[in-house]
C-alpha cells in the first residue's frame, strides 16, 4: 500500500526493530473502540493505544470541547501567563486527590522528572540529606534519563553508565522490612506495574512501606501514569492507601487519549519549599507545551465522561467479563490475573490469531493483556473473551 511505502521511506516507529518488524498497520479512522484499516477492516482497540483512550475514539463530547477551545485560544505559554481551562483542570484535580498544588507537563515521562527534580530540591532548600533514590525491580517509569534511571529496564540497557544510581527492592509483599538507611525518595507504580510486566503487588504492604518513609522524612512519589484514572477500579489507586505519597504523577488517560498532556501532584509544604528571595530557589523547569489550552480542554471534557455514573458502570461491565474470562483460562496458562479493566495472561507468543480476529492487541514479551476503552459493548467484550477461549487451538503458548 501507498501509506506503507511512503512510511518506510521516512518514518522511524518506537520500540521497533526496523529489520525484524513486520509492516506497520495503516490505520486511516478510529471511533468508539474501532480502528479502521486502510483495506477496510476494522480492530477493537483491545489496548486503548498505548492505554490512553479511556473513553474511546472521537468522543463527541471530548471533540466539540476541543474544537471550542481551539477557536477561542489554542496556546499560550505559561510561563508568567495563565488561561482559564488550566486553573479549572487544576481545581477539579485537586477536588478528586489530596494535593494542593498542580505542575503541568506533557506526557508520563516527564511527570516522573517533574516530580524526582522537585522531591531532588526541595530535600536540597530544605538542609535535608539528599539520600538515595529507591524504586522496585521491575520498574518502569518512561525514557527521559531520570525515568530510565528510576526503572533501569531492559529496554534501556544502551544508557545504563550513564544513568545516576538507583537502589532497588522487592516489590512489597506481606512481612517485608525494607532497610531505608540513607534513602531520600522512594518511587513507585502502585499495585500494578506496567510494562515490566503486569506484576500485581500487595497494597497493605506498600501502604505500610509508605507509614515507614513518612517516619524516615522519605519523600514519595507515586506513579500512576497507567493506574490513573479508573484503570484499576477505584479513580486511583492512591485513593485506596491510607499513607498517601507526597507526589503523583498522570497522563495517559488524563485527555482521554486524544492530546498529550500530564500533571505531577504535589503537597502545599513541598511547593512552598521553593518560595524564596531567591530565583535559583524556584523551580527552574518547563516545557514549551506546558498546560496546553486544548489539551487542557480536552482533559475537561474526559473527567467529565470519567465522573459519570455510566463509566463505572461500564468498568463494572468489563471487570466481570475479564474475571470469568480468567477463571476459565486459569487451568490452560502460566498465569492469569484480572485488575479493574486490566485482563493479564501468560504466556503467548506472538499475537497475529488476534490480529487476524479483528482484535488489536500488543504483547509485552510473552504477555497478552487487554486494557480496553470503557466504551465497549457487551457483544464486543463477549467476542473478545470467545477469541481468547478461541487461541488456545491456534496460537502456540510458551
Amino acid at each position: 500500500m501507498d501509506l506503507i511505502k511512503a512510511d518506510a521511506e521516512c518514518v522511524w516507529h518506537p520500540f521497533t526493530q526496523i529489520k525484524t518488524a513486520a509492516a506497520p498497520i495503516p490505520i486511516v479512522r478510529a471511533f468508539g473502540s474501532q480502528l479502521f484499516h486502510a483495506d477496510g477492516r476494522t480492530f477493537i482497540d483491545a489496548i486503548s493505544s498505548w492505554w490512553c483512550n479511556i473513553h474511546g475514539h472521537g468522543h463527541p463530547h471530548i471533540v466539540e470541547a476541543i474544537s471550542k477551545q481551539a477557536a477561542l485560544l489554542d496556546h499560550v505559554l505559561f510561563g508568567g501567563v495563565t488561561h482559564p481551562e488550566a486553573v479549572r483542570l487544576a481545581k477539579r484535580l485537586l477536588k478528586l486527590l489530596p494535593y494542593e498544588r498542580v505542575f503541568y507537563s506533557d506526557n508520563g515521562s516527564t511527570a516522573i522528572e517533574v516530580a524526582l527534580k522537585m522531591a531532588l530540591q526541595y530535600r536540597l532548600q530544605s538542609c535535608m540529606p539528599q539520600g538515595k533514590i529507591m524504586a522496585l525491580k521491575g520498574a518502569y517509569h518512561g525514557d527521559t534519563f531520570g525515568a530510565m534511571a528510576a526503572g533501569r529496564s531492559p529496554f534501556h540497557e544502551p544508557f545504563w553508565p550513564l544513568l545516576f544510581d538507583v537502589t532497588f527492592i522487592d516489590p512489597p509483599y506481606a512481612g517485608q522490612e525494607v532497610d531505608l538507611t540513607g534513602v531520600g525518595i522512594f518511587i513507585f507504580e502502585p499495585l500494578i506495574q506496567g510494562a515490566g510486566g503486569f506484576h500485581i503487588y500487595d497494597l497493605e504492604a506498600l501502604d505500610h512501606l509508605l507509614k515507614r518513609c513518612k517516619e524516615n522524612n522519605i519523600l514519595t512519589i507515586a506513579d500512576e501514569v497507567m493506574t490513573g484514572f479508573g484503570r484499576t477500579g477505584s479513580l486511583f489507586v492512591t485513593d485506596l492507601l491510607v499513607n498517601k505519597p507526597d507526589f503523583i504523577c498522570l497522563s495517559k488517560g488524563l485527555t482521554g487519549g486524544t492530546l498529550p498532556l500530564a500533571v505531577t501532584l504535589t503537597k502545599e509544604r513541598i511547593f512552598e519549599g521553593f518560595i524564596s528571595d531567591l530565583k535559583s530557589h524556584a523551580f527552574l523547569h518547563g516545557h514549551t507545551y506546558t498546560a496546553n489550552a486544548i489539551a487542557c480542554a480536552a482533559a475537561n471534557a474526559s473527567l467529565d465522561l470519567l465522573l459519570d455514573p455510566h463509566c463505572q458502570k461500564q468498568r463494572i461491565l468489563i471487570n466481570r467479563h475479564f474475571t470469568k474470562l480468567a477463571d476459565e483460562m486459569r487451568p490452560f496458562v502460566k498465569r492469569t490475573a484480572v485488575l479493574g479493566t486490566i485482563f493479564i495472561m501468560e504466556s503467548y507468543k506472538e499475537d497475529a490469531f488476534f490480529l487476524e480476529n479483528g482484535i488489536f492487541v500488543r504483547l509485552l514479551g510473552d504477555i497478552l493483556y487487554f486494557m480496553p476503552p470503557y466504551c465497549l459493548k457487551e457483544e464486543e467484550l463477549t467476542y473478545m473473551c470467545h477469541i481468547v477461549r478461541e487461541s488456545l487451538d491456534y496460537v502456540h503458548l510458551v
